[in-house]
């Protein structure tokens, strides 16, 4: 069985893209670009389906879109290889479709019992919500790459879809970044407390940014 790292060591690794081999430090441009392309998709199709259920069709879209232009050959297809990410081994590769299936039919059946806006455990619930499907989609690692933007991503859509504003969780720094998979690490062993109070300050963030 092949297996791969999702993640190059080192700014000597190269990617084959559409603009040729280059070494992965000079992508972030292209994957910056790739992002901004996803949101705005996102934006798009909440204005034309806000109540439509996020689908297994929508998430290989979306990821099609935001580096599809970047990497034709694999981007908005699930992995066809075994990858390891952050020290650990991803599902395998023939369970992804099932597996992504299963976490959307759960996103649908969890927002249909969310409670009330005016209930005051609203934001806590959203929180946990987000938490957790953030997690379990990385956890799946359903692509070869930008499974942790795929995943930050659609926790703005789904808060589009709660009219509430989109999150920003910073991963650029390195102590964000190495907060961040701490945080996703603990949600392995089953606490998401760290990966709750990132996303609520994040959300915290964002409702503070639009009442000013």
């Amino acid at each position: 069985m092949v297996k791969a790292s999702t993640k190059p060591k080192g700014a000597t690794s190269y990617k084959e893209t559409t603009f040729g081999i280059i070494p992965r430090s000079k992508l972030l441009h292209f994957e910056v670009e790739g992002t901004k392309k996803g949101l705005e998709f996102i934006a798009d199709w909440v204005q034309k389906n806000k109540q439509t259920k996020i689908t297994p069709e929508f998430i290989c879209k979306l990821h099609k879109v935001a580096y599809g232009w970047i990497f034709p050959n694999w981007a908005g297809k699930y992995r066809k290889i075994q990858v390891t990410f952050s020290g650990k081994e991803a599902p395998s590769y023939f369970q992804v479709p099932e597996l992504i299936h299963t976490l959307c039919e759960d996103l649908a059946e969890r927002l249909k019992h969310l409670p009330k806006s005016v209930d005051e455990n609203y934001s806590i619930e959203i929180i946990k919500l987000l938490a957790w499907f953030q997690h379990r989609f990385v956890f799946i690692h359903p692509f070869q790459d930008y499974n942790g933007r795929t995943a930050r991503m659609l926790t703005s859509l789904i808060l589009l879809q709660l009219n509430l504003p989109t999150v920003e969780i910073k991963v650029a720094k390195s102590t964000d970044r190495k907060q961040y998979l701490q945080a996703m690490q603990e949600a392995d062993q089953g606490n998401y407390s760290l990966l709750e109070v990132i996303i609520s300050q994040s959300l915290t963030e964002a409702l503070e940014s639009i009442t000013k």
